[in-house]
């Protein structure tokens, strides 16, 4: 059987984390050659550029795509998923992949589904299936139309997924492959590095040894003139506590500009004594943080899949993981200082909950290459309905 050469694009920071696992599955399957594409955000220092830990990792990156727009917001991103389908088009020709991989659903995936169908390359989507609500459920669900293998993270997502038409015999329910670094992350024993030394990043560097939370709070993107108004809800929480916190910039979203400016007004205003902020991590340095820590708040997806699966408990505020599927570590929160605050009381004085295996059980990057070893190469299909 001839190798096949699968092109994997990464757009941006966290998707690294999603798909590490599977990056080096195709690496090391006898009948796979792996393409791998950076691009958009995932180059940006601004918002933690995920080259060096790529590189670092042992992977050869074969193409960087740069295309983001700056400005942060609608348009912007309309614009940067233009520019994409002009350079990933040209990547594509150059490299005549075998099968075109992109993930999740983030605004600069469309680019790469687009690029590739139209190419008649074919697509393999993966966590398709799953709910939120904002502009990433619009983003989604177009790309599982233009894909050709849907490689889903629970059954309730292959469920939606042939509800929208698609082959049965190409939705695999293979887990999330970020879970599988959380699998290997809970066999640590203890915080593993220390983030101040390792990292850098500004602000206090508060003693973690009697525990600290973490924060991660994106924008929302069909919210995202409110976003400013968002973050400060959660920074007059945060501002209150004794424990210390870890807070992690957020990522280049329609609303980002808000984001970023509400936290930098806050700490010009206030004393943050407890809280030190960060822009990147490595992705098995920052699941490590999380193991250990008291918990995470924001509106990260971690929160909903590998925090779930390592029993972190987790304050989810307002909409951007709207209806998703949850493990039993989840309060959901409105964007208001008074309920965050209560809820951080809750997660504190609370046992951990109990781990979750609803995204999967650490095995998805092996079954996920597997699969691209052996699926029918087609570029073309018919709604089964």
């Amino acid at each position: 059987m001839n190798t096949r050469k699968i092109a994997v694009v990464i757009t941006a920071r966290p998707s690294y984390s999603r798909v590490k696992s599977l990056l080096q599955a195709i690496k090391e399957h006898p009948q796979l050659e792996l393409q791998l594409i950076i691009a958009a955000s995932a180059l940006l220092d601004r918002y933690g550029s995920a080259v060096n830990f790529i590189e670092k990792d042992g992977f050869t990156i074969a193409a960087k795509v740069f295309n983001v727009l700056e400005g942060e917001n609608l348009t912007a991103a309309a614009k940067t998923t233009g520019i994409g389908i002009l350079e990933l088009s040209s990547v594509f020709d150059n490299m005549r992949p075998d099968i075109v991989v992109t993930v999740a659903d983030r605004f600069e995936t469309m680019a790469t589904a687009v690029s590739a169908s139209y190419m008649n390359i074919p697509l393999a989507h993966i966590q398709g299936g799953e709910v939120t609500g904002n502009i990433d459920e619009k983003v989604r669900h177009s790309i599982t139309k233009l894909s050709d293998y849907h490689f889903v993270a629970s059954e309730s997502a292959r469920e939606r997924v042939i509800k929208l038409g698609e082959n049965p015999e190409m939705v695999f329910n293979t887990g999330c492959p970020s879970i599988d670094l959380a699998n290997e992350v809970i066999q640590y024993k203890g915080l593993t590095f220390d983030p101040y030394q390792k990292y850098g990043g500004v602000g206090r560097q508060p003693d973690l040894s009697n525990g600290y939370l973490v924060v991660m709070q994106h924008p929302v993107t069909n919210e995202y003139q409110d976003s400013r108004r968002h973050i400060e809800e959660t920074l007059k929480a945060v501002a209150q506590l004794d424990i210390p916190c870890l807070w992690f910039w957020p990522n280049v979203d329609a609303g980002a500009d808000g984001t970023s400016t509400g936290i930098r007004s806050f700490r010009e205003k206030n004393q943050l004594d407890n809280v030190h902020f960060f822009k990147n991590m490595d992705g098995m340095d920052f699941l490590n943080l999380l193991q250990n820590s008291k918990g995470l708040i924001g509106n990260s997806s971690v929160g909903i899949r590998e925090c779930a699966f390592m029993g972190v408990p987790v304050i989810n505020i307002g909409s951007r993981q709207n209806k998703r599927d949850r493990g039993h570590n989840v309060i959901d929160v409105r964007y208001d200082q008074q309920e965050i605050t209560q809820a951080i009381q809750t997660i504190i004085s609370q046992p951990r909950p109990a781990s979750s295996a609803v995204y999967g059980g650490g095995d998805a990057g092996k079954k996920i290459a597997d699969a691209l070893a052996t699926v029918p190469l087609q570029f073309h299909k018919t709604i089964m309905y």
